[in-house]
């Protein structure tokens, strides 16, 4: 009768114990964990630089995404955190060469910054093995006809887009990321201090078409040199000053540019030139 009074109080001061150990077991991360939010609440070192953000942003269209390893994405669920989207693929040199980058930067801003993957490679499997190589610690998804509505225009690999906490893009970045300036811009959109200047730009991207080095001379599908010398610089100005209808947030001159093989900018193009008198 003595020992089976004595086995409750036995259980009571294990379980007392268990808690006790689970307490002093989680204190060094909860330590870690307010140790790295006062590191990222410092303004970190390095010179001033000026980042750009998209003037009047437009939210990104909802859709819902399942991810490789069986979860589910929507892009509903990405108010209140900065959001990467980076559009990649296993064959994409540059794409694997900025994912570390990625790994770091997901890993560093847990709390302030979503990575999201979109592969554009044919098979899922190769992804996952991937996936499991490289250690990927953030979500990827197969590419669909609901992304490439949502985020149209990707002429090249890899593209990314910069999400701000209210949902909207800022920022289209084609090709490799700049590591750097990528932290620096999720730092800004999650409120968090960085030495930066922050300036507004025209969301519609266009080319340099004046004369001399980096100058765009040619638009594919369309014959510059046709258009008479009189008209010509008037008609490289329109060409980049007006929209394409696409949805890619480029001119038309940038989007032939960028996506030759668009088919909504190249009969624009094409009106444009005929507008100055020239046949196509």
């Amino acid at each position: 009768m003595k020992n089976r009074a004595l086995l409750p109080i036995g259980l009571m001061l294990m379980a007392i114990a268990g808690v006790w150990i689970a307490v002093q077991g989680g204190s060094p991360s909860e330590a870690e964990s307010a140790a790295a939010d006062a590191a990222l609440a410092e303004m970190p070192a390095g010179d001033p630089v000026t980042l750009q953000f998209f003037r009047n942003p437009q939210p990104v269209a909802a859709f819902d995404l399942a991810t490789i390893d069986g979860g589910t994405l929507s892009s509903a669920d990405w108010r209140g955190t900065v959001t990467l989207v980076n559009f990649w693929a296993t064959w994409c040199g540059p794409c694997r060469a900025e994912i570390p980058d990625l790994i770091r930067l997901q890993k560093k801003y847990a709390k302030h910054l979503r990575v999201i993957g979109i592969s554009e490679d044919e098979t899922p499997d190769v992804v996952k093995t991937f996936i499991d190589e490289q250690g990927m610690n953030y979500p990827v998804a197969m590419a669909t006809d609901q992304t490439r509505a949502a985020f149209p225009g990707i002429a090249a690999l890899p593209t990314s887009y910069l999400i701000d906490r209210e949902g909207r893009i800022v920022q289209k970045h084609v090709g490799l990321l700049n590591a750097e300036r990528t932290e620096r811009e999720a730092r800004a959109l999650a409120g968090l201090p960085v030495n930066a200047v922050i300036e507004q730009v025209d969301p519609v991207q266009r080319i340099v078409l004046d004369e001399g080095p980096g100058a765009v001379t040619e638009i594919p599908g369309v014959d510059l040199s046709s258009i008479p010398a009189e008209s010509r610089g008037e008609a490289l100005n329109k060409l980049n000053a007006e929209n394409c209808t696409c949805g890619c947030q480029l001119s038309v001159a940038k989007c032939r540019v960028d996506d030759p093989t668009c088919g909504v900018s190249l009969p624009l193009a094409r009106s444009i030139v005929k507008s100055f008198g020239v046949k196509e």
